[in-house]
């Protein structure tokens, strides 16, 4: 049954509005760099492997480089807005891309959803302790959602060239943090202590590991911009490598420079000390530098914590587009707007979503970082690196299918498969420390752990209902082409 689309709708996205430096951008604000070495990192050294992180990260990034190498391999044969959700119905047929399709779907709005918490909870902590201006953390969250909600709606190009801003601004506070650092030598002396192998197997690696490759989630966002991108089969690669690079050169260098500034074997003692190791960075800041870079990055803080929001609202906004195009939920929410050609309808739905949700957890009042944000950021997580491995099979099965491509061995063979066995490995570590992940108990954590399958069978079930009533349309999942 068809339906008939509204008139300031049209079924395109504006093409050729991305460049590579835009899409970079894009990407950098969703993996939310800022917030990840002001709060996420401190927290992972203490309980993973103390000052052996920075060697950890050098690792997670080898392994997500060796997936880029057959992401970006696939995409120059397969654009679409769809990434995980295209590459899998191309690789392993319609049902597994169904399946996927709502695995990822599921995974950006939670991730989006889940810095609403932070966000909320950082900004009501700072205006209260800064401007004595005491709100409910919800509040700013709904005021956020409405900002969000706007620019999603609106051209593409006016959501990069916010984040172009952010992510300078981001990258340079902390560099000059790294930098002062590293001149005065930090506790005693630049030295590579931590990329020794007593060091790297200190703690606990494997807690460790799993904030690494949580700090790297987003960048794999590069291909759903595809179809908006400026000749994509050059752009989505040289934006893929460029974003895994940069994030990585950054988290090593700034996360090194942190250890060296406290002392390896301080490090860990002292954040078990804190009352909040996020503070960290406050600290260091006003020690290295001074106040002023101080107050800098508290507001960057909070600016790098919405630069990620807009960019995971951008990318659960385009899943739905491109399943809602191909058939597998209702055909509205796969059109455009006329005059701004985003996916308004898929905006409109995510922005829907992110308030019922974060209204409930203020109705159990629930505390917006330990509960929200740990809780949905975690899982989005498990749920992403799970979408890498299934993808990387996918890559593997549909060369070997398209023999006349001549697609190198080791990029479309051997890289995807090394990729996909490291990751399984680190989503089988997840799962068994979601406990600790999340701080919350043992049923809870595989309470939530249990959602994923329930999402495969989801879209498992879409996609076999669109086999039953569509056959042609289930034949052509994530095939749309430029």
């Amino acid at each position: 049954m068809s339906v008939s689309l509204p008139v300031n709708s049209s079924t395109e996205l504006k093409r050729g509005a991305l460049g590579v430096g835009f899409i970079i951008f894009f990407v950098i604000s969703a993996a939310s760099p800022l917030s990840v070495i002001a709060g996420g990192f401190p927290i992972g050294i203490m309980l993973g492997n103390g000052a052996g992180t920075p060697a950890l990260l050098i690792l997670a990034l080898l392994v997500l480089l060796a997936f880029s190498v057959g992401y970006t391999t696939m995409s120059r044969h397969v654009t679409n807005a769809g990434g995980f959700y295209a590459f899998t119905s191309r690789g392993l047929g319609g049902l597994a891309g169904g399946s996927a399709a709502v695995l990822a779907m599921f995974a950006y709005n939670i991730l989006q959803i889940a810095l609403y918490g932070m966000f909320g909870g950082v900004v009501s902590g700072t205006m209260e302790s800064v401007a004595g201006v005491v709100l409910p953390w919800w509040s700013y969250s709904l005021m956020a959602m409405a900002s969000i909600a706007f620019l999603g709606y609106r051209k593409i190009d006016l959501s990069a060239k916010v984040l172009s801003l952010v992510v300078v601004a981001e990258y340079l506070a902390i560099l000059i943090l790294d930098f002062a650092i590293l001149k005065t030598g930090g506790d005693s002396g630049v030295n590579l202590d931590s990329f020794t192998p007593q060091h790297f197997t200190s703690g606990t690696p494997s807690i460790g590991l799993l904030f690494c490759f949580a700090a790297f989630i987003g960048f794999e966002a590069t291909t759903i911009y595809g179809e908006e991108a400026k000749d994509p089969k050059r752009t989505i690669p040289i934006a893929t490598y460029c974003s895994v690079l940069l994030i990585g050169a950054f988290y090593t260098l700034s996360v090194w420079s942190m250890i060296v500034g406290v002392g390896a074997d301080k490090i860990v003692p002292l954040l078990q000390a804190m009352q909040d190791p996020t503070t960290l960075i406050y600290g260091m800041s006003d020690h290295f530098v001074g106040p002023h870079l101080t107050q800098v990055i508290r507001v960057l803080f909070i600016v790098s914590i919405y630069a990620g929001l807009l960019a995971f609202h951008n990318a659960a906004a385009r899943y739905f587009y491109a399943i809602g195009r191909d058939g597998l939920l209702h055909s509205l929410l796969g059109t455009t707007h006329r005059v701004h050609q985003s996916p308004h309808m898929g905006s409109a739905l995510q922005s829907l979503i992110a308030a019922v949700v974060v209204l409930i957890f203020a109705a159990m009042d629930a505390d917006p970082i330990l509960q929200l944000f740990a809780w949905f950021s975690n899982l989005a997580t498990l749920c992403v690196i799970l979408l890498m491995a299934i993808t990387s099979v996918a890559i593997c099965v549909y060369f070997h299918r398209h023999p006349e491509l001549k697609v190198n061995v080791l990029r479309g063979r051997i890289l995807p498969v090394f990729s996909c066995v490291a990751l399984l490995c680190v989503l089988v570590l997840a799962v068994a420390h979601f406990d600790v992940l999340t701080g919350a108990s043992q049923l809870l954590s595989y309470s939530l752990c249990a959602v994923i399958p329930a999402a495969l069978l989801g879209g498992l079930y879409l996609a076999a209902r669109l086999r039953k009533v569509a056959p042609q349309r289930f034949l052509a999942l994530g095939s749309h082409k430029l």
